[in-house]
């Protein structure tokens, strides 16, 4: 199994920026693809961005296409996403996921193994 533990989350004003990570620990980080999701309040966890396992295939919601950038340090077992031009609609419990399958995916089911989230909260 993988271990996973989301970091970077906070409060920001609309037209910010935050970098959220994720460390993972347990088996070869690169042996999974690599996706965030988020939840909003009253809301359904609904995919984000993912990323194969070398990088060179990535995969992100129309919603956010643009504006965020997954990316990953295979050597430090960790994921990013770099969230720019945030909007209070971004307002979100972002999660960390790694996929059964070592391809880019934006299937939920297909991730087995989730960190514990990190709040991120954006102003208007």
């Amino acid at each position: 199994q993988v271990q996973l533990v989301e970091s970077g989350g906070g409060l920001v004003q609309a037209g910010g920026s935050l970098r959220l990570s994720c460390a993972a620990s347990g088996r070869t980080f690169s042996n999974y693809g690599m996706g965030w999701f988020r939840q909003a309040p009253g809301k359904e966890r609904e995919f984000v961005a993912a990323i194969s396992w070398g990088g060179s295939n990535r995969y992100y919601a129309d919603s956010i296409k643009g504006r965020f950038a997954i990316s990953r340090d295979n050597a430090k077992s960790t994921l990013y996403l770099q969230m720019n031009s945030l909007k209070p609609e971004d307002t979100a419990v972002y999660y960390c996921a790694a996929a059964t399958t070592v391809w880019a995916t934006h299937m939920r089911s297909e991730y087995p193994y989730w960190g514990q989230g990190t709040q991120v909260t954006v102003s208007s």
